[in-house]
């Protein structure tokens, strides 16, 4: 068996794993805004100390920062704490399976992201892919004790939080590229673990002044609650750590299409772990939008 497929169904396993952790502790513990906090503090160490390892296993030079590194990252960084926050209070809203569905549109609409923001041309592959997949969060957004009309489904608390969560990962994946880009190193190993370590200390920064200036209780609520929170942060690094090694050994296509995976796996983990009922209008619904994410892979 080819070592992308073991790692790539890790990464999957990685992130479903946070993914359930998060939703434990927002609803037990911590707010949205904890939760996902303990997600970058509890990962911060670790992502540094393997920095700092594999520089010096390769006895390689730091690259210089520039300020458009330093824009990018910040926009990045912020729209991925926004987007985390979204999914996270998306569970409160929806089971479990259906929220990470809701947070799988963030391919759908990296397409579009990409269009508007980098000029990348969709082909009619692809923008049947997005129709697809737009029928699909049209069925996930309605229930049966949901309100009346179209309008009203799609204005829901649920949809607007899962779309959201979907635009900002889109914009955090084309800034964190973007980031990338501007370091002068020959070595991509090396300018993703920069970009990571970088982006993961300022989000760190970012919801510490956040959460002293809102709620300086949520940052104690957090250690209190490090049993759990501390696996947040390795769950979100090993996710990391194995989504980039699986796009280093094969294509990015392919690894997309298998981590697909995860959709099964937070299904498993709404009826077992969570024992939520998933209707047949929401799993209808998650066949949906895996096609319209297969069909956009292949117009790729």
């Amino acid at each position: 068996m080819p070592l992308w497929i073991p790692v790539t169904l890790a990464a999957a396993t990685f992130q479903t794993l946070r993914f359930m952790l998060q939703k434990v502790l927002s609803a037990v513990t911590l707010s949205a805004a904890g939760a996902t906090f303990s997600r970058f503090v509890y990962s911060a160490p670790v992502i540094l100390l393997l920095l700092w390892a594999y520089v010096a296993a390769t006895d390689a030079a730091l690259p210089a920062l520039s300020r458009p590194f330093w824009g990018f990252a910040i926009v990045g960084g912020l729209s991925q704490i926004l987007a985390t926050v979204c999914v996270v209070a998306l569970f409160k809203a929806r089971n479990f399976v259906v929220g990470i569905t809701f947070k799988k549109t963030e391919v759908i609409q990296t397409a579009i992201v990409g269009l508007v923001v980098l000029g990348d041309e969709v082909s009619t592959l692809g923008w049947v892919a997005i129709l697809i997949g737009l029928a699909a969060v049209l069925v996930l957004s309605k229930t049966k004790d949901g309100p009346k009309g179209l309008w009203r489904q799609l204005t829901g608390r649920a949809p607007l939080l899962g779309l959201g969560s979907g635009v900002l990962f889109a914009f955090s994946a084309v800034s964190y590229r973007g980031a990338s880009l501007q370091l002068q190193e020959p070595d991509a190993v090396l300018r993703a673990a920069v970009t990571l370590a970088v982006v993961v200390c300022l989000q760190t920064a970012m919801m510490l002044v956040w959460l002293g200036f809102r709620d300086p209780g949520e940052i104690a609520r957090v250690w209190a609650a490090r049993r759990v929170a501390v696996w947040v942060g390795l769950t979100s690094m090993g996710g990391s750590f194995c989504w980039f090694l699986a796009f280093t050994l094969q294509n990015a296509a392919y690894v997309k299409a298998l981590g697909q995976v995860e959709l099964l796996l937070s299904l498993l983990a709404s009826l077992v772990v969570f024992k939520e009922v998933v209707t047949r209008r929401e799993i209808f619904g998650m066949a949906l939008l895996v096609l319209s994410i297969l069909a956009l892979i292949l117009a790729l």
